[in-house]
């Protein structure tokens, strides 16, 4: 092949990727927008300083049970778990800042500071201590945070599949999927959003939509970088003397993954609903 001919052979590689990258932005722009119309929040944005997160509560009744997302994850992530113990007492999910619905804020993202805007979110929302706040993965480690900084206010902990260092599956999908999102390329090949096939709709649409949006993705990176750290600092915390806490294992070790079926979401539905008639009895 003469060098001419390789010219042109790279020239037209090159202009068919840009093509293809050009057109895929296209796509999930113009995807991004129709989702935004489509999927308004389900609950309410409460200012917590700055910038709002979004909460969503369903059911009646006390304690309140308060759900921690995992890593990746948003209050959709929680729909099969939501709906069943609402039938029992009042259950609020929420979006951390910057994933799902809620705005990103100014700051960085730092595990400490999750449970300072959570409980100025429950507050400011009205919802009213006694709390068993049940966490999954990523989410396990900052409920326990929490339980520490909320004292005599949260009364039981349910910790599911808690963290450890070792846990690896899924977060370098997550690195990279910012980039590959912005292209278009990650929801046409369904990498991430089939992990969420299964959850009740609407909100498994919802969270399926989120899950192909670079902004969602690019803050779950964030926190995903900070698994080690968070892991090892929850470990550490001294929780309130006499807290009933609640281990479930369910997903096993994995950075990333939700309870996107009924057959998954049932342990925790079965630990929750414990969590609060055990506290039900205490009082």
């Amino acid at each position: 092949m003469t060098p001419r001919r390789i010219r042109r052979v790279v020239a037209l590689t090159i202009g068919i990727l840009v093509f293809l990258v050009l057109a895929g932005a296209t796509y999930q722009g113009v995807a991004t927008a129709l989702e935004r119309r489509r999927f308004p929040h389900p609950g309410q944005l409460t200012d917590v300083g700055g910038h709002q997160l979004h909460l969503y509560c369903t059911g009646e009744g006390s304690p309140t049970v308060v759900l921690e997302a995992p890593a990746a994850g948003m209050s959709a992530s929680w729909a099969w778990v939501q709906q069943a113990v609402a039938t029992t007492t009042r259950v609020c999910s929420y979006d951390r800042a910057g994933l799902g619905w809620s705005e990103a804020g100014d700051g960085a993202f730092a595990a400490d500071a999750v449970p300072g805007q959570l409980r100025s979110l429950l507050t400011t929302a009205g919802e009213r201590p006694p709390y068993i706040i049940a966490g999954q993965g990523l989410g396990a480690a900052l409920a326990r945070l929490e339980a520490e900084q909320f004292g005599a206010d949260v009364i039981g902990l349910v910790l599911i599949d808690p963290p450890g260092v070792q846990a690896v599956s899924g977060a370098r999908l997550v690195t990279w999927s910012p980039w590959l999102a912005r292209i278009g390329l990650l929801r046409i090949s369904g990498m991430l959003s089939d992990r969420a096939a299964g959850l009740p709709q609407p909100l498994g649409e919802a969270f399926t939509a989120f899950l192909n949006r670079p902004d969602h993705l690019a803050r779950a990176s964030i926190e995903l970088s900070h698994w080690d750290h968070v892991a090892a600092r929850s470990v550490q915390v001294p929780l309130p003397p006499g807290l009933p806490v609640v281990e479930v294992h369910i997903m096993g070790d994995q950075r990333v993954a939700f309870l996107s079926t009924a057959e998954t979401s049932a342990p925790a539905i079965a630990a929750v609903r414990g969590a609060v008639e055990a506290a039900r009895r205490h009082d």
